[in-house]
């Protein structure tokens, strides 16, 4: 009888195990520019739920000095003293591309949150996310600030 529990029990844990890997992986229609076909249904795994997370080339630091030097402040937000900081997802693909680029929560100003979706698009692959010795695509929210 204590077998048959304890296989039962290790039965249920390897379940819910499964079902916990199962919830990492988001299906997301995208738009492929490269592709012939219209949309596509792709596999995105979460920041956190990768073996190997994406990498901005030059790292942390290397990230934070693009956004530096890419960012533009809006003639109109600046002149109106407009600041806020721009919540952004995108997705970083199995070869380093960035797309799917959305705003997920806005500063209040649209100029602020375009210039932050163009700051984020016109990134240099990254060095793609892994699960295992796969790469794989991941979604990244990042955060941009726009301060005075």
């Amino acid at each position: 009888m204590f077998k048959t529990l304890r296989l039962d029990i290790a039965f249920i844990v390897a379940l819910l195990s499964a079902a916990g890997a199962m919830a990492q992986v988001r299906h997301v229609t995208t738009v492929d520019p490269y592709a012939r076909s219209k949309a596509q249904m792709v596999e995105v795994y979460e920041f956190d739920y990768v073996d190997v997370q994406p990498q901005f080339p030059g790292g942390e630091h290397g990230l934070i000095n693009f956004i530096n030097e890419v960012r533009e402040y809006p003639y109109q937000a600046y002149k109106n003293k407009i600041q806020g900081r721009v919540l952004c997802s995108f997705i970083v693909g199995a070869d380093g591309r960035v797309s799917n680029v959305r705003v997920i929560r806005g500063s209040g100003d649209d100029s602020l949150n375009r210039e932050a979706m163009r700051v984020i698009s016109e990134m240099p692959r990254w060095k793609a996310g892994k699960v295992g010795k796969t790469s794989v695509a991941v979604r990244v929210v990042l955060p941009i600030a726009f301060r005075l």
